[in-house]
């Protein structure tokens, strides 16, 4: 049985959804075994490594990957897994933390915008811009650090830099960066079990900090800030994807597919040889043949 993404899992351009009455954290399709997902795991790690290679020779496509989720939702082990056959060199992973004194003396896109791939790489963001629609809704004391010239008034902000997110995106995707959004789903009793594993396991206490637990009693504010978020910026050349995460193995799977999926669709090729180019190679081959 082949595998493909469940097309639920996009958020349908101007449509106005409910992460709780529309999304599972805990869906899997008609798997049922990790076994069976690790065999096709496998599968497209080895098909993202080939597009790959063909994305850097052509070099005229770039792919951006987001990752946005709450704490313990999986992004680290996901990004492992997913990319783990890709070269090195032809990707680079970016995980952004709160804005540096530099970076609150630029607009707030600035300094993702410095990170963004070049033609031919593969550029993934852990966090991303959307913080700065997420966090600093939540926490809108964090506003006042941005040095603004004016501050409109809550509401308007939001919806301001959502049209500002939506037109920076299809700047990039008209300039060949196709951007991929995944919002890694995990609940909120899921991530409870995750936090006490962190604490439980000496090698994972560095992972925990206190300030997980606090933002966690934000939990519902942030699923409001991130269902506005998919409302207004699901666009159609940039929607979001919605990934169930309580089942890392499934997240994975669905993750790696539809990067694959989305590569596929570029028809990429590798660079097409002149028939000069093709002259020169024959004389190569001659003379290394003639070498003792």
């Amino acid at each position: 049985m082949k595998f493909s993404f469940p097309d639920k899992s996009i958020v349908p351009p101007g449509s106005n959804i409910s992460l709780k009455k529309n999304y599972d954290p805990a869906y899997k399709t008609n798997l049922h075994n990790k076994t069976d997902a690790a065999i096709r795991l496998q599968t497209d790690i080895e098909r993202l490594a080939n597009y790959q290679n063909i994305l850097y020779a052509q070099n005229t496509y770039a792919l951006l990957i987001i990752f946005q989720a709450m704490d313990a939702a999986g992004k680290d082990s996901t990004i492992k897994h997913v990319t783990s056959g890709v070269n090195p060199q032809g990707f680079q992973v970016f995980s952004f933390k709160e804005p540096s004194a530099e970076e609150l003396d630029h607009d707030y896109l600035w300094q993702t915008t410095k990170a963004l791939p070049e033609r031919g790489r593969i550029g993934i963001f852990n966090r991303s811009y959307y913080e700065e629609v997420l966090v600093a809704r939540v926490h809108p004391e964090m506003l006042k650090k941005q040095q603004l010239p004016h501050l409109p008034e809550e509401k308007k902000i939001w919806k301001q830099r959502f049209e500002e997110i939506n037109n920076f995106e299809k700047h990039l995707v008209n300039n060949g960066v196709i951007i991929l959004k995944f919002f890694l789903n995990v609940s909120k009793s899921e991530q409870k079990k995750r936090f006490l594993k962190r604490i439980e396991d000496p090698e994972k206490n560095w992972k925990f900090s206190d300030s997980d637990v606090r933002e966690r009693a934000f939990w519902d504010d942030y699923m409001n800030a991130y269902e506005e978020v998919f409302n207004y910026t699901s666009t159609k050349w940039c929607p979001w994807y919605i990934i169930p995460a309580d089942r890392k193995w499934f997240t994975r799977l669905t993750v790696a597919n539809i990067i694959c999926t989305k590569l596929q669709e570029l028809n990429l090729q590798y660079p097409t040889v002149s028939e000069e180019h093709k002259q020169q190679l024959l004389q190569a081959k001659r003379i290394l043949e003639q070498e003792d």
